[in-house]
């Protein structure tokens, strides 16, 4: 099988471009024992590579120069310098005297031979695209290239993606690594893509420590610290090379000619010979197809520009973290889009003062905001968001769905806005873990998924919470219950009693779990456990604790069933999971019965009695093997209430059922409604008809509330 070729470039000198090629061959021999050849090319570093590798090559590319057969095997062998570890090392020039005897063309014969020697072979180009790092890419399958999370480095490092796309080069050949990546970084991964127009393929951690003391003991970092940071993203690096068949998928990438790498070079219009190459370009105008962004309609292209332009002037990783410093940074980054577009020509693309505003609108939501969610997002009306593609936006308008009138201009755009929701929070989205939940600043609840697991590009849903905090006055306004139920509820909550909130899939469980929460009296403590913090209550004695997803090497998770346990040394008075989806189940309603009562918590069932069977199966996940009887003894000792959360046909919701958990009746679970909602039918606009009743029946828990000096009166269980 024939091997590939790697070429590693440098978006800038000294961005750590040698020491990742030299790890990054060592990492496919640790990881997978392919024997990999490591090439120095980069003529200006003048033998870097072996003081990285801490050997003194007698051969290697100078030698090469010399050979008149073919590159083969034995030939290979006779100029390679064997490493101690396993690794192949051809070795750069000692001076730049000696690199002018390098022959392009000897260099191609020697890298197209390269394949049929070894599996792997690592190209250090160097940080320019001059005639070698092009011939080394024409026979390579993947281009690395290498940045830092800094301005400086970003700019560079787009000017030489442009100088390899302008080789016609295509953009799929090309992944970006950031290397010295730290999470106060000044360029967060965000950016970066959005300039270069690719995702970040690899992030490198910062560990200049590790490097000292490994460039000291004259070893490879991934010899010298096995176990640092950087060498565990390097083994994840080639790990995901693997796993996705990067390199077999780019294998069959048309690479372009050397005739047509020339035509891409030969400069336009009368340009002499030996002109720089921004001279080049700035006579010859546009030269090919596959540029970084593609754009086609002047608007696009200009607010593309224009934000290029503010990323350059503007540090957007500035501290942000109260509300009049982001104010000050949108005012700022106004100033500057408005000095930007007073230098463009923008009469064609916005001819009036309301069009110059929109574009100077959309510049900033898409600096600062989530582009083209921002008005979706400041719209009351809307209560969900649900982007099923970058070109078709649904939203949820008084509980139906409807087609947005706005859209994405690409997935790259999509993808920036979901990078920028999730990286705040620690979150990750990528190839291996391509879907997340989250949440934005005020709470709402986001989940993302993106390709391969989604077909059509990346989607994203989001379920807007209320800028003000729902109270129980305004779902009786809503007509989601009646004041007599909510007075009902109260007492049940005052009383501490156990409840679940049981729906469907945007019932408004939530909902009505923040508005339960708001009876807790102000003196006790609780403690919130959730996926995405998304509870908002009221009451100052609270403490929130949220999940945490595995890293990058899939360790570090921290579950709901992990937090719920931690809460039952937090002296709660109050336990609120936001949701039972697994396990965690087990151990609610072992708080719930072992004196943390007046818990609360949610579950996604359709009926009080399917909830009870969802209890169960919940409580089964936990892996303990308790029989089924002692579960339903376990819930129903545990849990006193059911209130049933529906969303009706004409998008209305509503709480359908109040239900009590009696005990158990032989191995069933006993419950008894008392409370329902009775549909009628439906008026002349599709809306629901119908009334709350109550059942008639009295609950058992109500002498018990009322031994506690609350009254409840009887005629609320009267029907009428």
């Amino acid at each position: 099988m024939a091997g590939h070729v790697i070429s590693v470039i440098g978006g800038k000198g000294g961005v750590g471009k040698s020491v990742f090629a030299a790890n990054l061959a060592l990492a496919f021999l640790k990881e997978f024992n392919m024997k990999p050849l490591l090439v120095d090319q980069d003529f200006t570093a003048c033998g870097d590579q072996s003081l990285i590798l801490g050997i003194r090559p007698q051969k290697g590319l100078l030698e090469a120069m010399q050979n008149t057969g073919p590159f083969d095997q034995p030939a290979m062998i006779k100029l390679a310098t064997p490493h101690p570890s396993g690794l192949h090392f051809l070795s750069a020039p000692q001076t730049l005297a000696q690199s002018k005897a390098i022959s392009a063309e000897v260099l191609g014969k020697l890298y197209k031979a390269m394949p049929s020697v070894y599996p792997i072979t690592v190209i250090d180009c160097g940080s320019q695209v001059d005639q070698y790092t092009i011939k080394a890419m024409e026979f390579s399958t993947l281009i690395l290239l290498v940045t830092n999370p800094d301005i400086l480095v970003m700019h560079q490092t787009k000017r030489i993606m442009t100088e390899i796309i302008e080789s016609l080069f295509p953009l799929e050949m090309i992944e970006t690594v950031l290397n010295r990546y730290t999470q106060n970084a000044a360029v967060a991964p965000a950016t970066i893509q959005k300039n270069l127009g690719k995702p970040v393929y690899a992030a490198i951690p910062e560990d200049g420590a590790s490097h000292a003391a490994a460039l000291t003991a004259g070893k490879p970092l991934l010899l010298a610290a096995p176990n640092a940071p950087t060498t565990r993203a390097l083994h994840e690096l080639v790990r995901k090379m693997q796993q996705t068949q990067l390199l077999q998928k780019l294998s069959g990438l048309k690479k372009p000619s050397r005739a047509q790498i020339a035509a891409a070079k030969k400069p336009v219009g009368g340009a002499a010979p030996g002109a720089s190459l921004e001279a080049e370009k700035e006579s010859s105008g546009p030269r090919i197809p596959g540029q970084v962004e593609v754009v086609t309609d002047p608007w696009s292209a200009l607010k593309l520009r224009v934000h290029k332009e503010l990323v350059e002037k503007i540090d957007f990783k500035k501290e942000t973290a109260n509300q009049a410093a982001a104010k000050q940074l949108r005012e700022k980054c106004r100033a500057t889009v408005v000095d930007i577009l007073n230098n463009e020509d923008t009469a064609s693309v916005a001819p009036t003062r309301e069009d110059l505003q929109q574009l100077v609108k959309e510049i900033l939501d898409e600096a600062l905001g989530f582009g083209p969610l921002e008005d979706l997002l400041a719209d009351d009306n809307v209560t969900e968001i649900m982007v099923n593609s970058s070109s078709q936006i649904y939203i949820e308008k008084s509980g139906k769905p409807q087609l947005a009138k706005t859209v994405f201009s690409s997935n790259q755009q999509l993808m920036n806005v979901i990078e920028r929701i999730v990286m705040p929070l620690g979150r990750r989205i990528d190839e291996k873990s391509p879907y997340v939940d989250a949440r934005l600043p005020d709470g709402s609840r986001v989940h993302a998924i993106i390709p391969p697991l989604a077909i059509r590009g990346p989607t994203l849903t989001i379920r807007k919470f209320p800028k003000k905090r729902l109270v129980w006055q305004d779902l009786v306004k809503y007509g989601s219950f009646t004041e007599e139920i909510a007075d009902f509820l109260r007492l049940c909550v005052e009383s501490r009693l156990n409840i679940i909130v049981s729906g469907g899939t945007g019932s408004g469980k939530t909902t009505l779990l923040n508005m339960l929460s708001g009876f807790i009296p102000a003196t006790e403590r609780i403690i919130t456990v959730e996926d995405s913090a998304e509870l908002q209550l009221g009451q100052d004695h609270v403490v929130r604790l949220e999940t945490r997803p595995p890293n990058i090497e899939g360790e570090g998770e921290v579950s709901i069933r992990d937090l719920v346990k931690q809460t039952l040394r937090m002296r709660p008075d109050r336990i609120i999971v936001g949701e039972c989806r697994a396990g965690e189940a087990l151990d609610m309603l072992q708080a719930m019965n072992t004196g943390h009562d007046g818990s609360l918590t949610t579950i996604h069932s359709n009926t009080p009695r399917d909830c009870i069977a969802r209890l169960e199966t919940l409580v089964m996940m936990a892996g303990m093997n308790l029989p089924a009887k002692a579960i339903r003894e376990q819930a129903a000792s545990a849990v006193h209430l059911i209130v049933q959360q529906s969303r009706l046909s004409d998008g209305s919701r509503k709480i359908t059922y109040i239900t009590e958990v009696v005990g158990m009746q032989g191995d069933t679970v006993s419950l008894q409604d008392v409370f329902l909602f009775k549909q009628e039918g439906l008026d002349k606009r599709r809306k629901v008809v119908g009334r709350f009743v109550a059942t008639g029946f009295i609950p058992k828990f109500v002498e018990q509330i009322e031994a506690k000096g609350l009254k409840i009166p009887r005629s609320l269980f009267t029907t009428k």
